[in-house]
């Protein structure tokens, strides 16, 4: 029986976020799903389905960050900042591609963006979008985002749509469409995105993905080695090991004495800053396993406490049965 995992779904085009989650639940038989990041409905691309109990993980993956192929076509404006909305204007494009290459340059490092009215952000409880939808106009306020890596993989100005496809690395909470129309006003002319894949997510790749209709087929053994543990994404966490008698304590709720635990490996963030705001918990954060004849066990995630003498429990994923199978 299935208890938890993450599947790596690579998203078709035409269907929502929601609809992959709707999907895995009728494959599995499992009501607990959920997927740690949206993707718009005419983007494709790795969309990771968190089940059961592997649900509890999302909210520690705020840090991992999201590669992104796309394609902008320039001299379009439309209210949706992508092809697929309503256009506003049309505009003459006479730009360069050393231009090009000189606005991409500015999308690096913390920079400031404001979410699209066309977005799922929730503004006093409301949508952006059932406010767009109805007309209404609302303030959005601007917030930083980060960018690690911008690369223009072409730049196509000889034919009628003049386009520019390129690849993003950047936080959560960016929106490509929002880059795209930012570029195209500092090119003068406009632009709108055309294409949007998503090709890495944490450690999550397309080439690693599955297709739904593919999924569809496994057999429950199949589904079963698919999964990927719970920790696994948890990359921004310290690993640490602990005794069984430990374990038992730990599963229970108690703290852990740190003499009493061995640190394989230490927080990333534990001595440099956070690219966007974060937990300060994650700069102590652990993973926690069992050595229990020579198999690791996952048990949890811990905070070490600010004194650095405990280590306490923040999401237990294990139980005192587990020690003893």
């Amino acid at each position: 029986m299935i208890s938890g995992g993450i599947l790596n779904i690579d998203k078709a085009q035409n269907m929502t976020s929601h609809d992959v989650v709707s999907a895995v639940r009728r494959i599995t038989g499992i009501k607990r799903v959920g997927h740690t990041g949206t993707l718009d409905p005419m983007a494709s691309g790795v969309l990771p389905v968190c089940i059961g109990k592997s649900t509890r993980i999302m909210e520690y993956l705020d840090l991992d960050l999201k590669t992104y192929r796309c394609t902008m076509i320039l001299g379009i404006d439309t209210d949706t900042q992508d092809i697929w909305g309503t256009e506003i204007s049309r505009r003459a494009v006479d730009v360069s591609e050393d231009d090009v290459r000189r606005v991409f340059s500015a999308f690096s490092g913390l920079i400031t963006q404001t979410p699209p009215m066309y977005s799922a952000l929730k503004v006093n409880g409301k949508k952006l979008y059932e406010y767009a939808r109805e007309g209404k106009t609302v303030e959005v306020k601007s917030r930083q985002i980060y960018i690690h890596k911008m690369i223009i993989e072409d730049v196509d100005l000889s034919g009628e749509e003049k386009k520019v496809t390129f690849i993003v690395e950047c936080s959560k909470g960016t929106y490509v469409r929002t880059i795209c129309r930012d570029a195209g006003e500092a090119l003068g002319c406009g632009a709108a995105l055309c294409a949007l894949e998503r090709i890495q997510s944490g450690i999550f790749s397309v080439g690693d993905a599955i297709k739904l209709e593919d999924l569809q087929k496994t057999s429950r053994e199949q589904l079963q080695s698919m999964l990927i543990p719970s920790w696994a994404p948890l990359i921004h966490f310290g690993k640490i090991i602990i005794e069984p008698a430990a374990a038992v304590r730990f599963v229970s709720g108690q703290h852990i004495s740190f003499a009493q635990c061995r640190a394989v490996r230490e927080p990333e963030f534990a001595e440099k800053d956070f690219y966007i705001p974060a937990r300060e918990e994650y700069r102590r954060a652990y993973n926690v396993f069992c050595s229990l004849q020579e198999r690791e066990i996952f048990l949890g995630v811990a905070f070490l406490d600010e004194r650095g003498k405990k280590l306490i429990p923040d999401k237990v994923f294990s139980c005192a049965a587990d020690l003893i199978r």
